[in-house]
């Protein structure tokens, strides 16, 4: 399970992004708990906010995500295990928390809130190394889940490189392309040159073009002006860059480059980036209103499932409190022990229904994320169709760029030459139809 923490304040936008229903298809406030505000999230921690202005603490609150493993299925149970084994690793002990479920894309994750204030001294918690603590953490649910750790929570230098942070994926969303085949593109040319020519002639062979950035740093644009930070989204630092790009100035700048990119950009490439987008919106509209249909239907389930246990659960407390000795019965059963044997009796009743209704709660959510990620397999065959076409458009602008410059075609065009059928040589030789394929032509 990966564990991340951050310690931050702004209790109100903090408590509108763990309930936004917009983002995430289901949303569920599992738990407040310290606060006199019980009902509703953005009042307990502007009340958490409210204490932290009786100290000099800025940022009150530690917010903690937990996010299993994409294949494994985990119950409250275990977050909640989870949370306490995090809780008792920081010392956050007492402290007023609150528990929210996200559900997204057939998958489930948690967030923990807590204040770091403590009401009896009033002063904030300090959490010094709380990221190696919380590693700790992760690496012993690894083992008690018996789940197959990464290699970058064995050993830092191992973490996967492909990784990507969440500026990083909003960027590539922006663009249309898969952020890990992007962030794989800009690492396989830098690893393949070794000064600024062939990191330049690496970079535009995957459709990618060197600008200089406001901020004097460098910066790689794609065909449709999309901004990439060279050092970023190559995985090394900005002194590395420097060092590779020495003559910075020299580099036209992002408006120069994207007037540039827009001048060559030919009338049948663009017509392609038109298909890609006429062709994923075409078949987006259909799953998107079956993914909302699902959704909608799903939360109609446990709207129904809530109501019926709410109602038993109302039932059932009256019938335990019917059992409960009154009157001079009740005083002479205080007397005998009878009245603290039935108090205990239904303290026993109450935590097995409590957790009878927890079961068919996760057996009903579980049942919904299996036909969830189902229509996701779907998902996901179109967003990498579309991927893959954005990858190989930019290869096909790569090519014709070069050879609008009288360059040699590049490896792909040369590829796409060799697989035309033999026939075809033979119809030319023959003085038959001369016309060409639907590919890109060359010949301008």
């Amino acid at each position: 399970m990966i564990l991340k923490g951050s310690q931050r304040g702004n209790a109100a936008k903090l408590a509108r992004h763990l309930m936004n229903e917009r983002d995430n298809e289901h949303v569920e406030l599992h738990e407040l708990r310290g606060f006199v505000s019980d009902e509703q999230l953005l009042d307990a921690l502007l009340e958490a906010q409210a204490v932290a202005k009786g100290t000099r603490c800025q940022q009150h609150l530690f917010s903690l995500s937990l996010n299993p493993l994409e294949d494994e299925r985990v119950d409250v149970e275990h977050f909640e295990t989870a949370i306490e084994m995090v809780e008792q690793q920081l010392g956050l002990d007492g402290h007023p928390r609150a528990i929210v479920f996200h559900e997204k894309e057939g998958r489930r994750h948690a967030h923990a809130v807590w204040s770091r204030i403590d009401s009896e001294t009033m002063t904030a918690k300090n959490l010094p190394f709380f990221k190696r603590r919380l590693m700790e953490v992760s690496k012993e649910l690894y083992l008690q889940h018996g789940w197959d750790m990464p290699k970058g929570i064995v050993d830092q230098a191992l973490r996967n490189p492909l990784n990507f942070s969440r500026a990083e994926w909003q960027q590539a969303k922006r663009a249309m392309a898969d952020p890990q085949l992007v962030k794989a593109m800009f690492k396989q040319a830098w690893q393949s040159s070794d000064n600024a020519a062939t990191l330049k002639a690496a970079l535009e062979d995957k459709g990618f073009f060197l600008a200089r950035g406001d901020r004097r740093g460098v910066v790689a644009l794609d065909y449709q002006g999309e901004v990439y930070a060279l050092a970023r989204w190559s995985g090394v630092k900005a002194k590395d860059v420097k060092d590779r790009l020495p003559d910075v100035d020299k580099l036209p700048s992002v408006q120069e480059r994207r007037e540039e990119i827009a001048k060559r950009m030919s009338a049948q490439l663009q017509k392609y980036a038109v298909e890609i987008n006429k062709a994923y919106h075409r078949k987006h509209p259909s799953i998107e209103f079956k993914r909302t249909q699902l959704v909608e239907r799903h939360r109609d389930e446990r709207k129904a499932l809530d109501d019926r246990q709410r109602a038993r659960w109302e039932h059932e407390t009256a019938a335990r409190a019917a059992c409960l000795p009154r009157g001079m019965g009740g005083l002479w059963s205080r007397i005998t022990g009878k009245y603290s044997r039935v108090r205990i009796q239904n303290e026993l009743d109450a935590w097995q229904c409590y957790c009878r209704d927890q079961a068919e709660r996760d057996g009903l959510v579980s049942r919904q994320l299996d036909e969830r990620q189902q229509l996701q397999r779907a998902v996901k065959q179109v967003r990498d169709q579309r991927s893959k076409d954005i990858a190989d458009l930019h290869l096909e602008l790569s090519a014709y760029l070069s050879m609008q410059r009288g360059h040699v075609a590049t490896a792909k065009v040369k590829a796409d030459i060799a697989r035309q059928p033999e026939t075809a040589k033979k119809d030319r030789s023959r003085g038959r139809d001369r016309s060409r394929g639907s590919g890109p032509d060359f010949n301008l």
